[in-house]
């Protein structure tokens, strides 16, 4: 019988499989169940027990506490020169340390994939999300994390950890999100002993999609971020009934602030009238305050306000009505949210946990959502809201129902989102741009950061937390995780700063794509693509001309030296073409090392190109 050449590769590659499926099973033998070491007699008599012991986290091994909100700006906390009170965050802040120069990868999913496993979210797969309408069939986007990239929950806990997640999670294939599972990629798959909380990246906040470990279950009526609050309290509080001395690791990810923003009416309140002189104020006002604390250089300069949006003086008095209601429901819904993290921050105090506890707090998952549309959005999906009158009217005769229960996709105005991120141009979903990717960091840690309250400009990412926690614990990451062995961290720890305000940066080099835009930061140099059309070209057609066909090869690179000019004013891209060009080059092999090719934008995703289905065009807000 003759076989084909193209036969034999796949006999070989079958193989191999197999293999590497018997070496893992070898690997998980020794790991987890240890050779027998007693002695086996004809009687108990002379016969020699052996028992394998659960493994412990050294004595006195701090518990690590993260913390990850939800699309919120740059300039929208007060503990970065906001206007909104975050005053929990403030607290941990002055006894910490603040990270200025913090950046995640632009969207929710991606972020999150690169926080839990310390590597570049195309790198897991994670390059779009994964849901069923945003992934694609290639290895940087199907949305499924490999087991050979394990998560901090699963380092963790075989290291002696109990782990628990609450809140959002993001990245459980639509497909796998149901009672019948497959749960291998829920949380309680990725190393959580306990997870409560929803699957998806939106939910609303009184009728949750809400899960624990392995199953859905029923609301209780009250605001999630509440729920999720007391439920880590439970986790923590029965774990130290039985085993005081055990380490934790417990992973906070509220909704908030994302989008639907529903909040109780007391918390809104406290706004009222706060907002009433606008964004453009907003913006001022914070730009100020942010050098007054050291946030930003004492010679920086605002950047303009994006053409898009209207000068506040311009609007109508129904317009400044409606669209201060929109930022008070908001800004109340970030110091709601504070509110119960400092509820988590009490019961470790009051628990005599505090001190021993390592957390981080990463405000944001990317910059504030440009997804709220021109002038709002209270219950309608973004795709419908074509006609700005139209729009306008809607909203002012729902204006009662901004925040409430009713208003099931209440999200703020663009104006807002490009205030709430000062003092950068532009929002979440521009992975070219700081304004999408900054976001500020919190380190505490009472026991071991003596320079507490001081500020640290080293550039960091979100996948440098994981190696972070790693070192600062004293663990070295595992070759191996349930038996499968794993692929190499790409992040850096910053650990080197803790203690050296002026160390230099060590993490030199990252790539950005979030659906067609994308930058590449190299030692303090950018260069960046704003790719049209994005969502806003498509969804929003009175915005700008109607958007051409899709060519990536005719983007128009810009260049930026953010040593000097760190919000992205100054386009270098005619002086140092050479600087550019290099940049370029580096972005595509990056691109091959961490499977971004094939670009897809969001023309493939609204046009249904990827992931095929019958369902309707999707709608990127959700």
């Amino acid at each position: 019988m003759k076989i084909s050449v193209k036969t034999i590769s796949k006999l070989s590659y079958l193989l191999a499989g197999l293999l590497m499926v018997d070496y893992a099973s070898a690997q998980n033998f020794t790991q987890q169940q240890q050779p027998f070491k007693g002695t086996v007699g004809k009687t108990l008599a002379d016969s020699k027990e052996s028992w394998n012991t659960n493994i412990k986290a050294p004595k006195g091994a701090p518990n690590v506490v993260w913390i990850l909100l939800d699309d919120v700006g740059y300039g929208a906390s007060s503990t970065f020169g906001g206007v909104i009170s975050t005053p929990n965050f403030d607290s941990l802040a002055g006894k910490g340390l603040r990270y200025t120069n913090f950046h995640t990868a632009g969207i929710c999913a991606p972020t999150r994939s690169a926080l839990l496993t310390g590597r570049n979210h195309h790198y897991v797969h994670m390059g779009g999300f994964a849901h069923t309408a945003l992934s694609a069939g290639f290895p940087g986007y199907d949305g499924r994390i490999p087991s050979d990239k394990g998560t901090i929950a699963e380092i963790l806990r075989e290291n002696g950890y109990n782990t628990f997640a609450v809140g959002k999670y993001g990245l459980t294939p639509d497909e796998d999100a149901t009672d019948a599972g497959p749960f291998d990629r829920w949380p309680s798959g990725k190393g959580f002993d306990h997870f409560f909380g929803f699957l998806g990246s939106q939910t609303d906040q009184y009728k949750p999609d809400l899960v624990e470990d392995n199953a859905h279950v029923p609301t209780d009526g009250r605001n999630l971020n509440e729920q999720i609050t007391d439920k880590a309290i439970s986790y923590l509080s029965r774990q130290q009934k039985v085993a005081p001395d055990k380490p934790f690791f417990l992973y906070y990810a509220p909704g908030a602030t994302h989008a639907p923003h529903q909040v109780a009416k007391e918390w809104s309140d406290l706004y009222k009238g706060k907002f009433d002189e606008g964004w453009d104020v907003f913006r001022e006002t914070v730009f100020a305050r942010q050098k007054k604390l050291g946030i930003i250089p004492a010679n920086a300069v605002l950047p303009e306000r994006n053409p898009n949006i209207k000068a506040w003086k311009s609007l109508s008095a129904d317009e400044k009505k409606l669209y201060a209601r929109f930022m008070e429901v908001y800004a109340g819904y970030l110091t709601y949210a504070d509110n119960e993290v400092g509820k988590l921050i009490t019961y470790l105090k009051t628990s005599k946990q505090l001190d021993n506890t390592l957390i981080f707090v990463i405000i944001g998952d990317n910059g504030a959502s440009k997804e709220g549309t021109l002038n709002g959005d209270i219950d309608r999906a973004s795709r419908l809201q074509v006609n700005e009158q139209e729009n306008i009217q809607h909203n002012l005769d729902k204006i009662g129902e901004i925040g409430t229960p009713e208003g099931t996709q209440t999200n703020y105005p663009l104006g807002w989102a490009q205030a709430a991120n000062t003092p950068f141009k532009y929002w979440k979903q521009d992975a070219n741009a700081e304004g999408g990717t900054r976001n500020p960091l919190i380190v505490y840690y009472p026991k071991g950061i003596k320079d507490g309250g001081s500020i640290r400009t080293q550039y960091g990412h979100v996948n440098d937390i994981l190696p972070t926690t790693l070192e600062y614990l004293g663990i070295k990451a595992p070759e191996y995780i349930r038996g499968i062995k794993q692929d190499t961290l790409q992040g850096t720890s910053l650990v080197y700063s803790f203690e050296n305000a002026s160390a230099p940066s060590k993490h030199l080099l990252q790539y950005y794509y979030i659906f067609g835009s994308r930058s590449i930061y190299k030692d303090g140099w950018k260069a960046e693509v704003y790719h049209h059309p994005d969502f806003t070209d498509l969804t929003k057609p009175h915005l700008d001309k109607a958007p051409g066909a899709t060519n990536f090869d005719s983007d128009v690179w810009e260049l930026y030296d953010l040593k000097t000019d760190f919000n992205e004013r100054i386009n270098l891209a005619a002086k140092y073409p050479d600087k550019l060009k290099e940049l370029v080059a580096l972005y595509d092999d990056q691109a091959k090392k961490n499977n971004i090719y094939p670009f897809i934008d969001w023309e493939d995703v609204i046009k249904g190109r990827i992931h095929k289905t019958d369902k309707p065009p999707v709608d990127p807000s959700k």
